[in-house]
């Protein structure tokens, strides 16, 4: 093996984030050069490269505050995550996505609820997944499934039988995994066949037959797996031979039980 394979990928031309030169000599920060502060290619905030813009102001950190306003989004975005936290409001509304997704990590729980409507899904992503959960009820209707699926993970349960006729499927496979009876019980009629199952898997054996007639067969066998003694005698005589089987052994293991009883 030769000596550069070991090498680490070049890094881009340092240039600025039109593609001009730069030149540390009439830099504002050519103060800190000297300091060891920043270094030419490799520590620069007026860099195109994000990787040393990151690396300035981690040696910087003191001075984010004073690039907040810089027209070049990456110096707004990395500057955001060392900026004191009450100077992050004028970045709430950015027009840049990024900058927008690095403000939503910092910002306090007050704050952070003005962006659950943000244009960005990624922004939304990562409102939900910060916003305390008493305030995500205004985001149960948001656009994006992956944003409301993530909403419905953490509702607190009173709210979350708004979401129950959500349209997708994948929203309400979760909502039918945390809702409790009596409210999960209007998912027992739901169009997908998993989601039934779902509900099948948790619901108590006593409220189970009405799902024993389920036209899906998978639903049934759920529902033999957990049967009453009389339910799953009524099932020995489904068309599938997988329910009659469950059903069969699903008495078996209630016997025992009725001769100790």
């Amino acid at each position: 093996m030769t000596a550069t394979s070991h090498r680490l990928p070049a890094e881009p031309p340092s240039v600025d984030w039109l593609g001009q030169a730069l030149d540390c000599a009439t830099c504002d920060n050519r103060g800190l050069l000297a300091e060891g502060k920043c270094q030419p290619a490799f520590s620069c905030v007026f860099d195109r490269y994000a990787k040393r813009i990151d690396r300035f102001f981690r040696w910087n950190p003191a001075l984010a505050n004073n690039y907040l306003e810089h027209p070049y989004f990456e110096v707004r975005a990395v500057a955001s995550r060392s900026a004191d936290v009450f100077r992050l409001v004028g970045l709430m509304y950015d027009p840049d996505e990024t900058v927008r997704l690095h403000v939503a990590l910092r910002l306090p729980q007050r704050l952070l609820a003005e962006l659950r409507a943000d244009p960005d899904r990624e922004v939304r992503i990562r409102v939900a997944h910060r916003l305390d959960a008493s305030l995500l009820g205004g985001m149960v209707d948001d656009p994006d499934y992956f944003v409301r699926q993530l909403v419905a993970q953490r509702l607190p349960l009173p709210l979350l039988p708004r979401m129950a006729r959500d349209p997708d499927r994948e929203v309400r496979l979760v909502v039918a995994a945390r809702l409790q009876v009596p409210a999960l019980l209007v998912l027992r009629d739901d169009p997908e066949v998993d989601v039934r199952r779902s509900v099948a898997r948790r619901l108590p054996a006593g409220l189970l037959g009405e799902m024993a007639r389920d036209p899906a067969w998978e639903v049934r066998w759920e529902v033999a797996q957990k049967a009453s003694e009389l339910l799953a005698r009524s099932l020995l005589l489904d068309e599938e031979a997988e329910v009659r089987d469950a059903a069969r052994d699903r008495l078996a293991t209630l016997k025992p039980e009725a001769r100790h009883g």
